[in-house]
């Protein structure tokens, strides 16, 4: 089995799920069960600001970090969120994922969001996408999604228009390029 972990998906142009179209989605667990990711550049039209206000915590509005757009993370318990961060330990529900990332998914993140305490890089999102043992391969044999490295470049410096051209650019191919065919038999 190939894994897939610390690998982007990127949404072929056949997949009109609303939530995965043009979507890039960076994988952060992958194994003989399933996978696990976050949608990295579907914005919602909620900011950090309203999230952290609507959960009663403490923030400072004069932030840039405070109008920064919460993502849609995928279907799945879209309303818990995820903080997809570069490394800073001390939080109570961390996990240390490759390529000098961390995801954390407790409140406490949450209260250093807008201060000088908050991860150097972080994207904040609601939800999750999860695939059952071998979904994610038959989906990605289906031609539903192209599978590149991931690259924190993509995650955290573009804006989330720029996100599904780029990882796609990475690759060589312009998305007009792109079929909704599958290459093989």
């Amino acid at each position: 089995m190939q894994d897939f972990q610390n690998h982007f998906l990127i949404a072929m142009p056949a997949l009109d799920d609303p939530m995965f179209k043009r979507s890039v989605t960076y994988i952060c667990e992958h194994s003989a069960e399933g996978a696990m990711g976050i949608v990295i550049n579907h914005p919602l039209n909620v900011t950090v600001a309203e999230l952290l206000e609507q959960l009663e915590i403490e923030f400072d509005g004069n932030s840039a970090v405070a109008r920064r757009a919460v993502c849609a993370g995928g279907p799945v318990q879209s309303d818990r969120g995820f903080v997809l961060h570069s490394p800073k330990g001390g939080y109570h529900s961390s996990l240390e994922l490759n390529n000098g990332l961390m995801v954390t998914t407790s409140k406490d993140i949450l209260m250093d969001l807008t201060t000088k305490a908050a991860p150097e890089k972080f994207l904040l999102a609601l939800g999750y996408a999860g695939w059952t043992a071998g979904q994610l391969e038959q989906e990605i044999s289906d031609n539903s999604w192209l599978v590149i490295p991931a690259d924190n470049t993509i995650i955290f410096d573009l804006s989330h228009a720029e996100k599904w051209q780029s990882a796609t650019a990475t690759m060589g191919i312009k998305t007009w390029q792109l079929t909704t065919e599958a290459g093989h038999a």
